[in-house]
């Protein structure tokens, strides 16, 4: 164990060793700038002190070079992306040899989507200084979100040859095999970085999704669980949570999880997530509700469209269900699930369509009708006599010559005829005349 100093002694080495004010207060500035994102020091605080050392070195380039990357990434961590590049932009004009500016502007063009030219400053920031794990790192990044998932774990893999305690190295590593669908190595990978960093949440959030993919729930449950208590404060946390429970049929609870979620952030994706699970628990309206607030906040939002679809099929409206998954394919003609669900409503309502004509009269009912009909109208059986008969007719006139069909329409002329004169006459019983023709008619085709 050191050995133990006297206060007496100590306050000598303390007075021994001061520094002037001035300078102590550089000091401390430089290292709250130089402070990483998951420092003691909050993102604002960063960036003040980050303006003191900036305005201090207006005459030493390559110390405003330093001070202008570190409040670069300060504002990239918070999302002030035009500011990040400015001053990205300007340590770079200022020292064109600094490897963590280019590092870090390559991680600013990342977030903003722009790989390609995320890629050429990753490979710069590299050429740079290729012993520096965290380019490395970042260049793997790069090409994992561009789906070249073994180029990025080469990288990864380098990285972590140079300091094989580089925890996030392992997570997005992790991430990497997750992609590739390698849900085991993903999982070992997550495993190295929590015992790096047990305070790591990403870790736990992307060890449970590789579990959830196994079917390990259980385990993706308690590792979104420990990710909440880690960082309460990001959304896609509970919205992961969600899902799981929501896997398990627990539909309660994944509400409770989307609610916190939405309430966090309300985008598109929770909300719909939300609607699923009422729409599981048979709460059709309120999941139509919740698919039409995503999809105002996400008009091109494929999912909601799909099923917000299958909401309205359950409701029995399938021309919205139809109009829904059209959209679904107009935005996304490649997902098949709308697809297929787009072609199964179209059968069940050409199916309905059918049925609700069978089950009609072959004329159409309304205040125009003969008393005759009117009575057809209001009686399915003499409903289903009446189309039997025209199915009989129709059937009987296919197999007659010309001769034989002039013969038949004017026989069946007749028959309606004396039908609609008869109808009324104490003597007249309609079923029975209806019964009789069908009879009539059947047997001229040897049908039943």
């Amino acid at each position: 164990m050191r050995p133990g100093i006297s206060s007496l002694a100590a306050v000598y080495l303390f007075a021994a060793f001061a520094a002037p004010p001035v300078a102590a207060q550089t000091n401390a500035n430089a290292d709250i700038c130089a402070a990483g994102d998951d420092g003691a020091f909050s993102a604002s605080q960063r960036i003040a002190a980050c303006n003191a050392l900036i305005k201090a070195a207006k005459r030493a380039p390559k110390e405003l070079a330093d001070a202008l990357v570190n409040r670069g990434a300060a504002n990239w961590y918070v999302d002030k992306m035009k500011q990040a590049f400015a001053d990205l932009d300007r340590a770079i004009a200022l020292d064109p040899k600094n490897a963590k500016a280019f590092r870090e502007r390559s991680n600013a063009y990342r977030s903003v989507g722009d790989l390609d030219r995320a890629l050429i400053d990753a490979n710069e920031a590299a050429r740079l200084d290729p012993k520096d794990a965290k380019a490395l790192d970042n260049r793997g990044n790069v090409f994992n979100e561009n789906g070249q998932y073994d180029r990025a774990i080469e990288d990864y893999n380098e990285a972590l040859r140079l300091d094989p305690t580089f925890s996030m190295a392992f997570r997005d590593r992790g991430a990497a095999y997750y992609f590739k669908k390698d849900y085991e190595r993903a999982i070992k990978d997550c495993d190295e970085a929590i015992k790096l960093d047990p305070r790591s949440d990403r870790a736990f959030s992307n060890r449970g999704a590789a579990y959830k993919k196994l079917g390990r729930n259980a385990q993706a449950i308690a590792d979104e669980s420990e990710a909440i208590k880690l960082d309460p404060t990001v959304p896609e946390y509970f919205d992961n949570r969600g899902l799981s429970h929501a896997e398990n049929g627990e539909f309660d609870r994944a509400i409770i999880d989307y609610d916190e979620a939405i309430r966090i952030d309300p985008q598109a994706k929770f909300l719909t997530n939300r609607g699923d699970s009422y729409q599981a628990k048979g709460e059709l309206d309120r999941a139509v509700a919740d698919y039409d607030r995503a999809l105002k906040l996400n008009p091109g939002f494929d999912k909601a469209y799909n099923n917000r679809g299958a909401a309205f099929r359950k409701k029995g409206d399938l021309d919205r269900a139809i109009a829904d998954y059209e959209e679904a394919l107009r935005v996304n003609p490649r997902l098949d699930a709308a697809a297929e669900n787009l072609a199964a409503v179209r059968q069940e309502r050409d199916r309905r369509n059918l049925i609700s004509e069978r089950t009609r009269p072959t004329f159409a009912c309304g205040r125009g009708n003969s008393a005759v009909e009117k009575a057809i109208c209001s009686d399915p059986d003499l409903t289903r006599l009446d189309r039997q008969i025209d199915d009989a007719y129709k059937a009987a006139l296919s197999r007659l010559d010309r001769r034989g069909v002039a013969r038949l329409q004017k026989e069946q002329r007749s028959f309606i005829a004396k039908r609609d004169k008869s109808f009324g006459d104490p003597d007249y019983q309609l079923k029975r005349e209806l019964e009789a023709r069908l009879s009539a008619l059947r047997a001229k085709t040897g049908g039943n």
